[in-house]
Protein backbone atom coordinates (compact mmCIF):
# COMPACT_ATOMS: atom_id res chain seq x y z
CA UNK A 1 0.00 0.00 0.00
CA UNK A 2 1.41 3.37 -1.04
CA UNK A 3 0.18 5.03 2.15
CA UNK A 4 2.25 2.72 4.35
CA UNK A 5 5.32 3.33 2.19
CA UNK A 6 4.92 7.11 2.48
CA UNK A 7 4.48 6.78 6.25
CA UNK A 8 7.69 4.76 6.55
CA UNK A 9 9.59 7.23 4.39
CA UNK A 10 8.38 10.18 6.47
CA UNK A 11 9.15 8.45 9.76
CA UNK A 12 12.66 7.69 8.47
CA UNK A 13 13.31 11.45 8.47
CA UNK A 14 12.91 11.69 12.25
CA UNK A 15 16.69 11.88 12.79
CA UNK A 16 16.86 15.40 11.39
CA UNK A 17 13.19 16.42 11.46
CA UNK A 18 12.74 16.15 15.24
CA UNK A 19 15.62 18.47 16.26
CA UNK A 20 14.88 20.84 13.38
CA UNK A 21 11.21 20.88 14.40
CA UNK A 22 12.10 21.62 18.03
CA UNK A 23 14.31 24.50 16.87
CA UNK A 24 11.53 25.91 14.72
CA UNK A 25 9.04 25.52 17.56
CA UNK A 26 11.20 27.65 19.86
CA UNK A 27 11.55 30.63 17.54
CA UNK A 28 7.97 30.43 16.31
CA UNK A 29 6.68 30.38 19.89
CA UNK A 30 8.77 33.44 20.63
CA UNK A 31 7.40 35.11 17.49
CA UNK A 32 3.71 34.34 17.95
CA UNK A 33 3.64 34.54 21.76
CA UNK A 34 3.34 38.35 21.98
CA UNK A 35 0.83 38.52 19.10
CA UNK A 36 -1.72 35.91 20.19
CA UNK A 37 -4.70 37.66 18.50
CA UNK A 38 -2.90 37.54 15.15
CA UNK A 39 -2.00 33.90 15.72
CA UNK A 40 -5.63 33.10 16.55
CA UNK A 41 -6.69 34.82 13.33
CA UNK A 42 -4.21 32.70 11.35
CA UNK A 43 -5.34 29.56 13.19
CA UNK A 44 -8.94 30.27 12.14
CA UNK A 45 -10.62 30.77 15.53
CA UNK A 46 -12.78 33.52 13.98
CA UNK A 47 -13.78 31.17 11.14
CA UNK A 48 -14.35 27.99 13.12
CA UNK A 49 -12.18 26.21 10.56
CA UNK A 50 -8.42 25.98 9.98
CA UNK A 51 -7.34 28.82 7.68
CA UNK A 52 -4.31 26.87 6.50
CA UNK A 53 -6.28 23.97 5.04
CA UNK A 54 -8.62 26.38 3.24
CA UNK A 55 -5.73 28.32 1.69
CA UNK A 56 -3.86 25.25 0.47
CA UNK A 57 -6.52 24.56 -2.16
CA UNK A 58 -5.60 27.77 -3.99
CA UNK A 59 -1.98 26.97 -4.97
CA UNK A 60 -2.75 23.36 -5.92
CA UNK A 61 -5.54 24.52 -8.20
CA UNK A 62 -3.50 27.38 -9.66
CA UNK A 63 -0.51 25.12 -10.32
CA UNK A 64 -2.71 22.61 -12.12
CA UNK A 65 -4.09 25.38 -14.31
CA UNK A 66 -0.55 26.72 -14.95
CA UNK A 67 0.55 23.28 -16.14
CA UNK A 68 -2.37 23.00 -18.54
CA UNK A 69 -1.80 26.52 -19.88
CA UNK A 70 1.89 25.79 -20.42
CA UNK A 71 1.02 22.66 -22.40
CA UNK A 72 -1.49 24.63 -24.48
CA UNK A 73 1.10 27.30 -25.23
CA UNK A 74 -0.69 30.06 -23.31
CA UNK A 75 2.56 31.40 -21.91
CA UNK A 76 1.42 34.72 -20.43
CA UNK A 77 -1.59 33.16 -18.73
CA UNK A 78 0.58 30.33 -17.39
CA UNK A 79 3.11 32.77 -15.95
CA UNK A 80 0.44 34.88 -14.25
CA UNK A 81 -1.22 31.77 -12.82
CA UNK A 82 2.12 30.54 -11.49
CA UNK A 83 2.65 33.90 -9.78
CA UNK A 84 -0.76 33.57 -8.13
CA UNK A 85 0.21 30.08 -6.97
CA UNK A 86 3.49 31.30 -5.44
CA UNK A 87 1.72 34.08 -3.54
CA UNK A 88 -0.92 31.60 -2.33
CA UNK A 89 1.79 29.20 -1.12
CA UNK A 90 3.32 32.01 0.94
CA UNK A 91 -0.07 32.91 2.44
CA UNK A 92 -0.79 29.26 3.28
CA UNK A 93 2.68 28.91 4.81
CA UNK A 94 2.12 31.85 7.17
CA UNK A 95 -1.12 30.27 8.43
CA UNK A 96 0.59 26.89 8.62
CA UNK A 97 3.36 28.28 10.82
CA UNK A 98 0.74 29.45 13.31
CA UNK A 99 -0.64 25.90 13.49
CA UNK A 100 2.88 24.44 13.63
CA UNK A 101 3.48 26.29 16.90
CA UNK A 102 0.93 24.07 18.66
CA UNK A 103 2.31 20.73 17.48
CA UNK A 104 4.49 18.32 19.43
CA UNK A 105 5.93 14.81 19.19
CA UNK A 106 5.19 12.87 16.02
CA UNK A 107 2.88 15.59 14.70
CA UNK A 108 5.68 18.17 14.91
CA UNK A 109 8.14 15.83 13.21
CA UNK A 110 5.75 15.13 10.34
CA UNK A 111 4.80 18.80 10.10
CA UNK A 112 8.51 19.61 9.76
CA UNK A 113 8.87 17.21 6.82
CA UNK A 114 5.72 18.70 5.31
CA UNK A 115 7.08 22.23 5.71
CA UNK A 116 10.46 21.38 4.21
CA UNK A 117 8.83 19.83 1.14
CA UNK A 118 6.57 22.84 0.71
CA UNK A 119 9.51 25.23 1.06
CA UNK A 120 11.49 23.25 -1.50
CA UNK A 121 8.59 23.41 -3.95
CA UNK A 122 8.28 27.16 -3.37
CA UNK A 123 11.96 27.64 -4.27
CA UNK A 124 11.52 25.56 -7.44
CA UNK A 125 8.46 27.56 -8.49
CA UNK A 126 10.25 30.84 -7.74
CA UNK A 127 13.19 29.83 -9.97
CA UNK A 128 10.78 28.84 -12.73
CA UNK A 129 9.04 32.19 -12.35
CA UNK A 130 12.33 34.11 -12.52
CA UNK A 131 13.33 32.35 -15.73
CA UNK A 132 9.93 33.07 -17.21
CA UNK A 133 10.31 36.76 -16.33
CA UNK A 134 13.24 36.94 -18.78
CA UNK A 135 10.86 35.88 -21.60
CA UNK A 136 13.14 33.05 -22.85
CA UNK A 137 12.70 31.71 -26.35
CA UNK A 138 12.98 28.16 -25.05
CA UNK A 139 10.64 27.51 -22.13
CA UNK A 140 11.66 23.90 -21.56
CA UNK A 141 13.57 24.55 -18.33
CA UNK A 142 10.84 26.61 -16.57
CA UNK A 143 8.25 24.02 -17.65
CA UNK A 144 10.31 21.11 -16.31
CA UNK A 145 10.80 23.04 -13.06
CA UNK A 146 7.04 23.52 -12.83
CA UNK A 147 6.48 19.78 -13.26
CA UNK A 148 9.15 18.89 -10.68
CA UNK A 149 7.78 21.45 -8.24
CA UNK A 150 4.27 20.09 -8.78
CA UNK A 151 5.44 16.59 -7.86
CA UNK A 152 7.23 17.90 -4.75
CA UNK A 153 4.27 19.96 -3.56
CA UNK A 154 1.93 17.01 -4.17
CA UNK A 155 4.13 14.85 -1.94
CA UNK A 156 4.17 17.59 0.68
CA UNK A 157 0.38 17.84 0.48
CA UNK A 158 0.10 14.09 1.09
CA UNK A 159 2.27 14.40 4.20
CA UNK A 160 0.20 17.37 5.34
CA UNK A 161 -3.00 15.41 4.81
CA UNK A 162 -1.67 12.65 7.06
CA UNK A 163 -1.24 15.23 9.81
CA UNK A 164 -5.02 15.52 9.85
CA UNK A 165 -6.28 12.11 8.78
CA UNK A 166 -3.58 9.96 10.40
CA UNK A 167 -2.38 12.02 13.39
CA UNK A 168 -5.56 14.03 14.05
CA UNK A 169 -4.00 17.50 14.08
CA UNK A 170 -6.63 20.29 14.06
CA UNK A 171 -9.46 17.76 14.38
CA UNK A 172 -12.34 18.50 16.75
CA UNK A 173 -11.76 16.12 19.65
CA UNK A 174 -15.53 15.86 20.15
CA UNK A 175 -16.58 15.32 16.53
CA UNK A 176 -17.98 11.84 17.25
CA UNK A 177 -19.42 12.58 20.64
CA UNK A 178 -23.20 12.25 20.53
CA UNK A 179 -25.47 15.01 21.81
CA UNK A 180 -27.76 12.77 23.85
CA UNK A 181 -30.83 13.81 25.81
CA UNK A 182 -30.61 11.29 28.63
CA UNK A 183 -29.70 12.30 32.18
CA UNK A 184 -26.67 10.37 33.45
CA UNK A 185 -25.51 9.93 37.04
CA UNK A 186 -22.51 12.07 37.92
CA UNK A 187 -19.60 10.24 39.52
CA UNK A 188 -17.77 12.55 41.91
CA UNK A 189 -15.08 10.02 42.68
CA UNK A 190 -16.23 9.39 46.24
CA UNK A 191 -16.91 13.02 47.17
CA UNK A 192 -20.14 13.62 49.06
CA UNK A 193 -21.06 16.71 47.05
CA UNK A 194 -19.80 19.05 44.36
CA UNK A 195 -17.37 21.39 46.14
CA UNK A 196 -17.60 25.15 45.88
CA UNK A 197 -15.37 26.77 43.29
CA UNK A 198 -13.38 24.59 40.96
CA UNK A 199 -12.40 23.36 38.54
CA UNK A 200 -13.48 19.97 39.88
CA UNK A 201 -13.21 16.79 37.85
CA UNK A 202 -16.02 14.25 37.64
CA UNK A 203 -17.28 11.52 35.31
CA UNK A 204 -20.56 10.90 33.52
CA UNK A 205 -20.34 7.42 32.09
CA UNK A 206 -17.24 7.34 29.89
CA UNK A 207 -17.03 11.13 29.69
CA UNK A 208 -14.78 13.16 31.94
CA UNK A 209 -16.21 16.51 33.00
CA UNK A 210 -14.93 19.64 34.67
CA UNK A 211 -17.29 21.39 37.09
CA UNK A 212 -17.36 24.92 38.48
CA UNK A 213 -19.73 25.70 41.33
CA UNK A 214 -20.90 29.07 42.62
CA UNK A 215 -23.57 28.41 45.21
CA UNK A 216 -26.52 26.81 43.46
CA UNK A 217 -25.09 27.54 40.01
CA UNK A 218 -23.08 24.64 38.61
CA UNK A 219 -21.45 24.85 35.19
CA UNK A 220 -20.00 21.82 33.45
CA UNK A 221 -17.87 21.29 30.36
CA UNK A 222 -16.18 18.24 28.92
CA UNK A 223 -12.73 17.82 30.42
CA UNK A 224 -10.96 17.11 27.10
CA UNK A 225 -10.04 20.28 25.21
CA UNK A 226 -11.56 20.31 21.73
CA UNK A 227 -8.33 21.72 20.28
CA UNK A 228 -5.68 19.13 21.11
CA UNK A 229 -7.07 17.01 23.94
CA UNK A 230 -5.63 18.98 26.85
CA UNK A 231 -7.04 18.44 30.38
CA UNK A 232 -9.28 21.39 31.22
CA UNK A 233 -9.56 20.06 34.77
CA UNK A 234 -5.96 21.20 35.22
CA UNK A 235 -6.70 24.60 33.71
CA UNK A 236 -7.37 27.97 35.29
CA UNK A 237 -10.49 30.12 35.54
CA UNK A 238 -10.23 33.48 33.76
CA UNK A 239 -13.14 35.95 33.58
CA UNK A 240 -15.94 33.44 33.14
CA UNK A 241 -13.85 31.07 31.02
CA UNK A 242 -11.59 28.12 31.62
CA UNK A 243 -8.13 28.17 30.07
CA UNK A 244 -6.52 24.99 28.77
CA UNK A 245 -3.09 24.38 30.33
CA UNK A 246 -1.59 23.13 27.06
CA UNK A 247 -2.04 25.89 24.48
CA UNK A 248 -4.05 28.54 26.30
CA UNK A 249 -7.41 28.13 24.55
CA UNK A 250 -10.30 29.55 26.55
CA UNK A 251 -13.91 28.37 26.61
CA UNK A 252 -16.91 30.15 28.13
CA UNK A 253 -18.13 28.27 31.16
CA UNK A 254 -21.75 29.15 30.45
CA UNK A 255 -21.99 27.45 27.07
CA UNK A 256 -18.57 26.10 26.05
CA UNK A 257 -18.09 28.56 23.19
CA UNK A 258 -14.52 29.40 22.19
CA UNK A 259 -13.44 32.66 23.81
CA UNK A 260 -9.78 32.56 22.72
CA UNK A 261 -7.76 30.46 20.28
CA UNK A 262 -5.97 28.51 19.10
CA UNK A 263 -9.07 26.31 19.55
CA UNK A 264 -11.43 26.35 16.57
CA UNK A 265 -14.33 24.34 17.94
CA UNK A 266 -16.66 24.84 20.90
CA UNK A 267 -16.42 22.69 23.99
CA UNK A 268 -19.36 20.39 24.87
CA UNK A 269 -21.34 21.90 27.75
CA UNK A 270 -23.57 19.98 30.17
CA UNK A 271 -26.66 20.70 32.22
CA UNK A 272 -26.51 19.66 35.87
CA UNK A 273 -29.38 18.79 38.19
CA UNK A 274 -29.81 17.23 41.61
CA UNK A 275 -31.78 13.98 41.62
CA UNK A 276 -32.91 11.68 44.41
CA UNK A 277 -29.83 9.49 44.02
CA UNK A 278 -27.39 12.38 43.62
CA UNK A 279 -26.25 14.67 40.81
CA UNK A 280 -27.06 14.05 37.14
CA UNK A 281 -25.90 15.65 33.90
CA UNK A 282 -26.80 15.66 30.24
CA UNK A 283 -25.29 17.26 27.15
CA UNK A 284 -26.62 20.77 26.72
CA UNK A 285 -28.28 21.50 23.34
CA UNK A 286 -26.46 23.86 20.97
Amino acid sequence: MIGRLVTRLVDAQAGWARPFGDFNHRWLSALFGPIRPIKAFLNGTWLGHPVHSALTDVPIGALTVALVLDILGQTVAADVTLLVAVLAIIAAAVAGLADYTDTDGTARMRATVHGVLMTLSLVIFAVSLLIRAGNPADRTVPFVLLVVGYLVISTGAAVGGDLVYLIGTQVNRHAWRGAGAKWIALDLGGAADIPEGGPTRAKAGINGLVLIRNGDTILALHDTCAHAGGPLGEGTLVDGTIQCPWHGSRFRLADGHVARGPALYDQPAYEVRRADAGWEVRRAPR
